[in-house]
C-alpha cells in the first residue's frame, strides 16, 4: 500500500465542531472527570525521544467515556431526565452513562452484549443503571436500544456519533496540550472514533503541527480502511468480535466522527494480538498501570510501529481504560515476551 500522505487537505465543514465546544465541555465536566496524569514510560529503546501516557484508566469509571457521557446527560432539560437514560456499550460507555446518570438523578438503561466482560457488568450495575443483554454485534445493541427509546421515551446517549460526547472526549487532548505544551506526536485507540476525532480534532483547532494517529487492532481495522479509502467501511461482528480489544469491536466508525477523522486526524495504524498482549505487560511492568488490552493498543503502536512513526520527540499515548477481566490479565501475565 502507498503509504498516506496526510489529513484530507479541504477547508473544515460548517458542522464540525469548533474549540469553544471542547472548552466549553472542559468547563462542564470539571470536578466529575479527572484531568489525568501523564506517567512516563522509561523505556531505554525510546533513546532520545519522550514517552508519556495518559492514563485514563484513573478515571472514576476506570475509563475515558465518563467525559463524553457526562458531557451530554449534564445538558439535558429537567424533562429529559425524569424520562431516564438509554445507551448501547460493550462496558466503557455503559458505566460512564451509569455514573453521569447516577450523578444528576437520571434512572439509565444500558443495552450491553452478551460477550460483554463480566466485570464491566458488574460494575455498570453497581452504579445503578438496568442492564438489556443482546447478542455480540454491535447493530444488535444499537437496535435494541433504538426500540427501548421508542418504547419508553427514554433519552439516547449514543457511545460516539455525537458532538456533544465527541466535545467531552476531546477535552483529553486539551489536557494532553496542557501539561505537555511541546508534544509533537498523540497516539489514540481508535473503534467507533468518539475519542479519537474529538483529540484530533481540539488538538489541530491549538496545535494545528501536531500529529495524531489512531491505533486499532488489525482484526478490527475497518476505521483504517475507512480512513485510506475515503469511504466508510462497516465489517461484519464475526470479523471484529476476534480481537482481544473488546472495547474496539465496533463494527464502523460512527458519520460524525469520521468527518472530523477525516479532516484532522494524520493515518490510523493497525497493530497485532501478541503486541498488545505485549504493551499490556509493558505498561504494568514499567509504567506500573494495569491496562485493558483496548487501552494498552496506542502503547502497542509507540511500542512496535515505531519506525511507521518517525519522526517523533515528544510522544503521548492514551491508555484509554483499564478494566480489564482478571482472567485476562492472568493469561496475558503468564507469556513472556521473546527475548
Amino acid at each position: 500500500m502507498a503509504p498516506y500522505n496526510g489529513p484530507m487537505a479541504t477547508a473544515a465543514s460548517p458542522h464540525l465542531l469548533t474549540l469553544a465546544a471542547f472548552q466549553e465541555a472542559q468547563n462542564r465536566i470539571r470536578g466529575v472527570a479527572l484531568h489525568t496524569p501523564l506517567i512516563r514510560l522509561l523505556d531505554p529503546s525510546f533513546e532520545a525521544a519522550e514517552v508519556y501516557i495518559k492514563a485514563e484508566g484513573l478515571q472514576p469509571i476506570g475509563s475515558f467515556k465518563l467525559r463524553g457521557a457526562y458531557n451530554k446527560i449534564a445538558q439535558l432539560t429537567p424533562d429529559q431526565k425524569s424520562r431516564g437514560v438509554i445507551t448501547y456499550s460493550s462496558g466503557n460507555h455503559a458505566q460512564g452513562v451509569a455514573y453521569a446518570a447516577r450523578v444528576v438523578g437520571a434512572k439509565a438503561v444500558i443495552v450491553m452484549p452478551s460477550n460483554a466482560p463480566e466485570v464491566k457488568k458488574r460494575a455498570t450495575a453497581a452504579l445503578g443503571a438496568e442492564i438489556v443483554e443482546v447478542g455480540p454485534a454491535s447493530s444488535d445493541r444499537k437496535q435494541k436500544a433504538e426500540e427501548l427509546e421508542a418504547q419508553h421515551g427514554y433519552v439516547m446517549i449514543p457511545p460516539y456519533d455525537d458532538d456533544q460526547i465527541i466535545a467531552g472526549q476531546g477535552t483529553c487532548g486539551l489536557e494532553i496540550l496542557q501539561d505537555l505544551p511541546n508534544v509533537d506526536l498523540v497516539l489514540s485507540p481508535v473503534s467507533g472514533g468518539g475519542l479519537l476525532s474529538g483529540i484530533a480534532t481540539a488538538i489541530k483547532h491549538v496545535r494545528p503541527d501536531v500529529r495524531v494517529i489512531g491505533v486499532e487492532p488489525e482484526l478490527a481495522a475497518d476505521a483504517q480502511e475507512s480512513f485510506r479509502s475515503g469511504h466508510l467501511t462497516t465489517w461484519p461482528a464475526d470479523m471484529t468480535t476476534r480481537t482481544l480489544c473488546d472495547g474496539l469491536r465496533t463494527q464502523s466508525l460512527g458519520e460524525r466522527n469520521f468527518d472530523h477523522i477525516r479532516t484532522y486526524v494524520d493515518d490510523i495504524i493497525t497493530v497485532t494480538e501478541s503486541e498488545i498482549r505485549s504493551a499490556m505487560r509493558t505498561l504494568l511492568h514499567v509504567a506500573r498501570l494495569t491496562p485493558e488490552p483496548s487501552g494498552a493498543c496506542s502503547a502497542a503502536g509507540i511500542l512496535f510501529h515505531r519506525e511507521e512513526l518517525l519522526p517523533f520527540r515528544k510522544v503521548v499515548v492514551v491508555m484509554s481504560g483499564g478494566n480489564v477481566e482478571p482472567d485476562v490479565l492472568k493469561s496475558v501475565l503468564a507469556e513472556e515476551d521473546p527475548k
